[in-house]
């Protein structure tokens, strides 16, 4: 039995009230109390009451002007991923084939002991959107599989080695642009998409130990707790990962953090039987019962991504003569989603390319629920009249600022095109809208760390090379207050947590991490969390505070 956290009273402090997903500005109240796991008053020190409070000899906290914020929501990410991603060797730098092939070379000496050389970040610009078997042959002096994982999760690159070891009967029904074969039936060395998810994913998941698994997950629940979050939007959720969640909450009693899970739904296979199979794990564990361990809704993928052109937009990418497809036909889309949203389950629809965007919102539309939080993951590329019916429909925007890091988009402005390229990542049009603003980071295909997350909301530039001068689509940024809401009260409200959870009022759940931070856009990055909290207790310190 877990004791009731006491009494506190901080003092001194810097303590985000924003209360207007729009508001430019929003100001601070210096005082804050905590009465077991819930917080009971946000103001004044100088308040009567405070004053009293304080005089009965209750704990106070001087906070010493830093800024206190509610706990960050991720609000789409794949924890189990992230975790096992910790063990792979990370490519993110790499910016040639000779410098990937240089980096798997040295690892792989370095590891004679692993059965597998699991790698990941490889940015597909970075090697000519090339990506052959033979191309990683030669590399390991041991000869084993090579698998190279895309920055955006969406394909691997895998070694001849690999090819021998995959299952790949089906392969080639997949289709070309999921599974490229040669002349004779053979994958050459990518598996993008369905390629990815049914092959790649369903073979490694199943080489590692339940230890491992649980190891992994843990190194992510460490990592997400010491960067500030105290909840989760787990996407893409299926019986492997949920199992192993559940294994993790029965051997420690809760999870660390709080997490709703939206079920994946595959455009293969009885698509039907997988909603169905949703529509239970909801009823098993729906929020109303157990809000801090749930599934929620189901998530589709409709198209890939522009790095691997496989992101389904209104125009042929450069040196292609066909347009790429969603992944769903309309019909197949507006069967899934009637069916969930009669259900009651909220729908997260991934789609990057405007083509994508307007099929996901028109889906969505035809469920008439507009009241259902329903939302579209990622939004890269979208129409103005597709950008306007968001707010309009309901649905939530649930973005990545990290995406939109001018590092990663090295071709992207050629192969979206000028046009396009002007409403890249249009956060202030969603905003503006009044579509709810959701921030997540879609770790672990980019870097899971709320602060740049953020600089890269507010900048428009490179948190990840700070030196560089480009900026993407600065006319969309957002304030500070903007988007600190959106990371955290915007994430909580987009799966109906609001009520207790994800801003700092009075009968809300105790979940806020304490910052030093100058509070500018620019300094975001030298920024750092001092301390998290969660239900009203101290769950992170950083090193320098205790």
């Amino acid at each position: 039995m877990i004791a009731t956290a006491p009494t506190r009273v901080f003092i001194n402090g810097r303590i985000f009230e924003a209360s207007d997903a729009q508001k430019a500005n929003t100001g601070f109240a210096e005082c804050m109390i905590l009465e077991g796991d819930k917080i009971s008053y946000v103001g004044s020190r100088s308040d009567k009451s405070v004053q009293d409070l304080i005089e009965t000899g209750v704990e106070v906290v001087d906070l010493e002007s830093r800024v206190v914020i509610p706990g960050f929501i991720d609000a789409h990410t794949h924890l189990l991923f992230f975790g096992l991603s910790q063990r792979k060797l990370d490519l993110t730098n790499c910016t040639s084939l000779e410098s990937l092939q240089s980096a798997i070379s040295d690892y792989a000496r370095e590891h004679p002991e692993l059965p597998r050389v699991l790698c990941r970040g490889w940015l597909q610009s970075s090697t000519g959107r090339l990506a052959l078997a033979t191309m990683l042959d030669n590399i390991d002096p041991h000869g084993r599989a090579i698998y190279v994982e895309s920055l955006d999760l969406h394909s691997t690159w895998v070694n001849t080695a690999a090819l021998e070891e995959l299952p790949l009967d089906d392969a080639k029904e997949l289709g070309e642009h999921q599974v490229p074969c040669d002349e004779n039936g053979k994958p050459t060395g990518l598996f993008a998409e369905a390629g990815q998810t049914d092959i790649v994913w369903n073979f490694l998941n199943a080489q590692y130990t339940d230890e491992e698994q649980q190891a992994a997950l843990q190194v992510a629940f460490d990592i997400y707790i010491a960067s500030g979050y105290t909840g989760a939007i787990d996407m893409a959720m299926d019986d492997h990962a949920w199992d192993i969640l559940k294994q993790y909450r029965k051997n420690h009693g809760t999870l660390p953090i709080h997490v709703a899970a939206h079920w994946l739904v595959r455009p293969t296979g009885d698509i039907a039987a997988q909603v169905d199979e949703a529509i239970a794990r909801n009823k098993e564990w729906h929020p109303s019962s157990t809000p801090d361990f749930c599934v929620v809704g189901i998530k589709l993928i409709c198209d890939g991504t522009v790095d691997g052109c496989t992101a389904a937009l209104s125009q042929p990418y450069p040196s292609h003569n066909n347009l790429i497809d969603p992944l769903f036909t309309k019909e197949e889309m507006e069967m899934v989603t009637t069916k969930a949203a009669q259900a009651n389950l909220q729908v997260a629809i991934h789609a990057i390319g405007n083509a994508a965007v307007k099929q996901a919102i028109d889906s969505i539309a035809s469920t008439n629920s507009p009241t259902s939080r329903h939302r579209i993951e990622h939004l890269e590329v979208t129409n103005e009249e597709d950008a306007k019916r968001l707010g309009a429909l309901g649905i939530t925007a649930s973005v990545q600022p990290v995406h939109s890091d001018p590092a990663i988009l090295v071709d992207y402005q050629k192969l979206v095109g000028p046009h396009l390229w002007d409403r890249a990542f249009a956060y202030k049009e969603f905003l503006d809208g009044h579509a709810c603003v959701a921030f997540g980071t879609d770790a672990p295909t980019a870097r899971h760390l709320p602060l740049p997350n953020l600089y890269n909301a507010t900048t428009r530039r490179s948190a990840t090379q700070p030196h560089m001068t480009e900026r993407t689509t600065p006319h969309q940024a957002l304030t500070m207050s903007q988007a600190f809401y959106a990371a955290t009260a915007g994430a909580a409200y987009s799966r109906f947590a609001e009520t207790w959870t994800g801003s700092l009022k009075a009968g809300l759940q105790a979940d806020f991490v304490v910052l030093d931070s100058k509070w500018t856009p620019e300094t975001l990055l030298d920024d750092s969390v001092a301390e998290t909290w969660s239900k009203g207790r101290r769950v992170y310190q950083a090193a320098q505070q205790a």
